[in-house]
């Protein structure tokens, strides 16, 4: 059984309404990615990371260690066709796998840029 970590930074963090997708998961506890990164919301429905080579932005989440089998059967189908899975950097130089947006969905008039509001749980509570 081959394990990795997940970082997870939107629906699926705990309370989410795709966290029940890690339920054979096992939580590491609050991560923070390194600075290089722009947060986006979609449709105010899920959030996105993209990597940014200057204007950077750490963001919260939680990290997972995870059974690929629960990745491949049980989240990433759940998952929008906005995300992909890739590697992110964490603040503490390791990296782990996220989702993060594709370069195509950056454009749509549906995005906004959260970046500097401190993760997605700090936006949403904006939207109450």
């Amino acid at each position: 059984m081959a394990l990795v970590t997940m970082f997870v930074n939107g629906q699926a963090m705990s309370g989410g309404t795709l966290n029940d997708a890690l339920h054979r998961a096992r939580l590491l506890g609050p991560a923070v990615t390194a600075p290089k990164y722009q947060f986006f919301s979609l449709r105010d429905e899920f959030p996105g990371l993209h990597p940014v080579s200057s204007g950077g932005h750490a963001v919260p989440g939680e990290l997972y260690e995870v059974e690929y089998d629960v990745l491949r059967e049980e989240l990433l189908p759940r998952e929008p066709e906005e995300l992909e899975l890739g590697v992110i950097e964490l603040a503490d130089g390791g990296g782990s796998l996220s989702m993060r947006m594709r370069r195509e969905a950056l454009d749509r008039s549906d995005v906004t840029d959260i970046s500097e509001l401190g993760g997605w749980l700090a936006y949403r509570a904006t939207l109450r």
